[in-house]
């Protein structure tokens, strides 16, 4: 019996050269794959795999609406999308965290009122929520750190790697709110149906992350 084509929802962006490099390792080859190309479907060698390359913020969608079966993508992502996915295997790769930053030290305590700048509002509202501090979140898609510097807003959560470009901005890391990297995710009607391919891919995976420990 011949087992049914998987669709892989790869994520463009900083971690796709790293994804396709653990791939390559776990013997999962895309012959054809160029990140450099404006072509959007690739298949692997055995033609077991299509992979659909797609931007970050849209992994979980295509997974959670069951155009892709799996997903590689940052937990960021999935933290903000809050889609109805598993989220199975932490790929280790991408290794950062989201904090919250100012310039000055504000009030983290419960009952506190902040307007906090963010690329991911509701990965900051779930978080000072936890906290019992009402926030009001305004989205921004880059330089984020700007916001505290015009007074547009009291913080920013955001991620960051090492740090330089919030001291370099004059911030203070104040709270860590997680530590994130990317991960596979799953849509759930997919692992009941595929499930034999899907546990195989990710045993690969697995077995080539043990590997390089």
């Amino acid at each position: 019996m011949t087992l049914a084509q998987l669709t892989l929802a790869l994520a463009k962006g900083r971690t796709a050269k790293e994804s396709i490099r653990l791939l390559e390792k776990a013997n999962i080859v895309f012959p054809d794959f160029d990140s450099k190309s404006r072509k959007l479907v690739f298949y692997s060698e055995d033609r077991a795999i299509k992979m659909i390359y797609v931007k970050a913020v849209d992994v979980t969608t295509y997974v959670e609406q069951g155009a892709a079966d799996i997903g590689i993508v940052g937990r960021d992502n999935i933290l903000e999308a809050d889609a109805d996915i598993y989220e199975l295997l932490d790929l280790e790769l991408g290794k950062c965290r989201f904090v919250v930053a100012s310039l000055k030290d504000i009030p983290l305590s419960r009952g506190a009122t902040l307007k906090v700048a963010s690329k991911y509002p509701k990965v900051a509202e779930k978080h000072f929520a936890r906290r019992g501090i009402a926030v009001e979140t305004i989205k921004l898609n880059g330089s984020v750190e700007l916001a505290p510097i015009i007074e547009m807003a009291d913080c920013i959560v955001d991620i960051v790697e090492t740090g330089s470009t919030i001291r370099e901005n004059g911030l203070t890391i104040l709270d860590e709110v997680e530590h994130i990297s990317t991960r596979l995710v799953v849509n759930k009607a997919s692992f009941a149906t595929k499930t034999a391919q899907i546990q195989s891919f990710i045993e690969r995976l697995k077995a080539t992350l043990e590997g390089a420990q």
